[in-house]
């Protein structure tokens, strides 16, 4: 059995209060933690000298693998826009694990993420949780699916009114989403044995029997509103993408129960839609009661400023403690698998990561990575990053 033991690190659960102490590995599982553990025997011993051990980071909203960076035409499988409604497609098909974004994610101290299809369409297709290091796309799956990517707004209106075709207005797209939807319903009521094979139905029943949740991309507080509509007539679990406006009905989001996933905070007023984003609406929605998130959409928001970002949420009112849940716990908790990952518990997957300091302090820097309890990233003499061989 292979057994680790970082010790003397100043180390942030965060489902817990913070300590000075030590975190036991076990076959990359946490199997101890705290001010009085002691390495076992025979451990292999890592000294933080005093470090800060934080659990990875997990960014709930990305195209990591799907859009490219730098590769233009060739490197884009992020929208399937040639029918409004591809619930059945999976972003799971299209991603490629060697684009240099996973790199500069595990760098940035990020081992988790969620990478949707875009928003072109009103229905885009499922979406996939990932660790940020391997080889084969399969090897990094946390859950696939972990949701249905959806859209309402100026993408799809867009998209579908420059092909002249239905949605080209906003009444349009949520006519298309509530005919899918209806479509299943009728599809899942049918005695398992009569029905028609319906890839489509398939994907939108297991949101409508809320298996998986139903990710909305969302700015306008209008379209916010139409999201929880939906979600109300048809029963499912709606997950706020984006939510550029959401702080300003956050009442009526926190009285319904939907987290948000805000972001991405360093970009223009690019759209119409977009012109009230705030890096001050996490903080906003955290104390409405929100379980909020902090997302970059990689690539609109290099993944390897997640932190930065939500050190502004904080330089503009949000509290330090709820900023790092935003990047860690509340993300896995919306993305489902927080009972591996997203804080740092006995029995939880080893995905950690030592900082100089305060990773919401933007002159520290990530030391160490290890995901699964496997080091994946550490820096050379030189202070760069040495990512381990996939």
């Amino acid at each position: 059995m292979t057994t680790t033991a970082i010790v003397n690190a100043h180390v942030h659960p965060v489902s817990s209060p913070a300590f000075d102490g030590t975190v036991v590995i076990e076959e990359g599982r946490i199997t101890a933690l705290g001010a009085d553990v002691q390495a076992p025997e025979g451990a292999e011993v890592i000294d933080a000298g005093g470090a800060w051990l934080l659990p990875g980071f997990v960014d709930a909203h990305v195209h990591l693998g799907v859009h490219e960076e730098g590769e233009g035409w060739a490197g884009n499988d992020t929208n399937e826009m040639t029918d409004p409604v591809m619930a059945a497609a999976r972003a799971l098909d299209a991603i490629n694990p060697m684009e240099i974004g996973f790199d500069d994610a595990i760098s940035g101290g990020v081992t988790a993420v969620n990478v949707n299809p875009g928003s072109g369409n009103p229905i885009g297709g499922l979406t996939v949780a990932l660790r940020t290091h391997g080889r084969v796309v399969d090897d990094m799956v946390l859950r696939e699916p972990s949701g249905l990517k959806a859209a309402l707004g100026e993408n799809p209106k867009r998209v579908y009114g420059e092909q002249k075709k239905t949605p080209s207005t906003r009444l349009g797209t949520a006519y298309t989403i509530r005919k899918a939807f209806a479509t299943a319903r009728a599809w899942m009521q049918k005695d398992p044995s009569n029905r028609d094979p319906d890839l489509v139905s398939e994907a939108l029943s297991r949101v409508l029997s809320r298996e998986i949740p139903w990710r909305q991309h969302s700015h306008r507080a209008d379209d916010i509103a139409t999201a929880l509509r939906i979600a109300q007539e048809f029963d499912f679990e709606l997950v706020l993408d984006h939510g550029t406006e959401s702080y300003l009905i956050a009442d009526r989001v926190a009285a319904a129960g939907v987290p948000v996933l805000y972001g991405p905070l360093i970009v223009s007023r690019s759209k119409v839609e977009v012109r009230h984003r705030t890096p001050a609406a996490p903080g906003i929605l955290a104390r409405a009661g929100v379980k909020v998130s902090i997302i970059t959409d990689h690539p609109v928001v290099p993944i390897d400023f997640l932190a930065t970002q939500a050190s502004l949420a904080v330089r503009e009112g949000m509290d330090h403690h709820e900023a790092l849940r935003a990047i860690t716990l509340n993300p896995a908790e919306v993305m489902g698998v927080a009972d591996r990952i997203g804080s740092i518990e006995q029995g939880k997957d080893a995905d950690l990561v030592l900082w100089e300091g305060d990773p919401l302090d933007v002159r520290n820097r990530t030391l160490r990575v290890w995901q699964a309890g496997r080091e994946v990233m550490h820096r050379d003499e030189q202070g760069s990053p040495v990512i381990a061989r996939r």
